[in-house]
């Protein structure tokens, strides 16, 4: 997801994806509430919530802005 309000990310797995953007809407975490609203622009499916949170680990590792950018323009469906 991407805050509208400074164009951070946040990066997330979850198996009830409305709910979570939701709930992250709604100021339900800590982390996400100062920086609402936000907006999905990316998304990977997973048939294990295990490869899922591999997965966000992975990309949590990256830790560049640019990269997420990069891998949400060419390498997967924009939401």
């Amino acid at each position: 997801m991407q805050s509208q309000k400074d164009s951070s990310y946040y990066i997330g797995s979850t198996k009830n994806l409305d709910t979570r953007i939701i709930k992250h809407n709604n100021g339900y975490s800590r982390y996400t509430k100062s920086k609402r609203p936000w907006k999905l622009v990316y998304k990977e499916e997973y048939d294990t919530l295990s490869k899922a949170k591999t997965r966000e680990y992975n990309l949590k590792s990256m830790k560049s802005k640019i990269t997420i950018e990069k891998l949400i323009k060419n390498d997967g469906p924009i939401v």
